[in-house]
């Protein structure tokens, strides 16, 4: 099992920047995929970013690109998403998700952190 809690939301002006954390439990973190994703009002839930177990390959929506930056730190079981550049559409919850190496779609999910980029 893994729980996910995500922070680092708020409310920031289009331009700025915001840096989200998600802390996992569980010992066994370090091998599990992760993910950011996002869902605005009125819309479908949309992948941000993903990265690899091993914290190598990394994936981003192309509206993201060159804006966003996924990471990880096994050691403190922590997931980042560097955002700068912040736009309006960017307003969304945020959420993180775990895959475990097992699992072909993410099966573990937080609760969430609200993002809002005012213009």
């Amino acid at each position: 099992q893994v729980q996910l809690v995500e922070s680092g939301g708020g409310l920031v002006q289009a331009g700025g920047s915001l840096r989200l954390s998600c802390a996992a439990s569980g010992r066994t973190f370090s091998s599990y995929a992760m993910g950011w994703f996002r869902q605005a009002p009125g819309k479908e839930r949309e992948f941000v970013a993903a990265l690899a177990w091993r914290g190598g390959s990394t994936d981003y929506v192309d509206s993201v690109k060159g804006r966003f930056t996924i990471s990880r730190d096994n050691a403190k079981n922590t997931l980042y998403l560097q955002m700068n550049d912040l736009k309006p559409e960017d307003t969304a919850v945020y959420s993180c998700a775990a895959r475990s190496p097992s699992s072909p779609r993410y099966n573990y999910w937080g609760q969430g952190t609200q993002v809002t980029v005012s213009s």
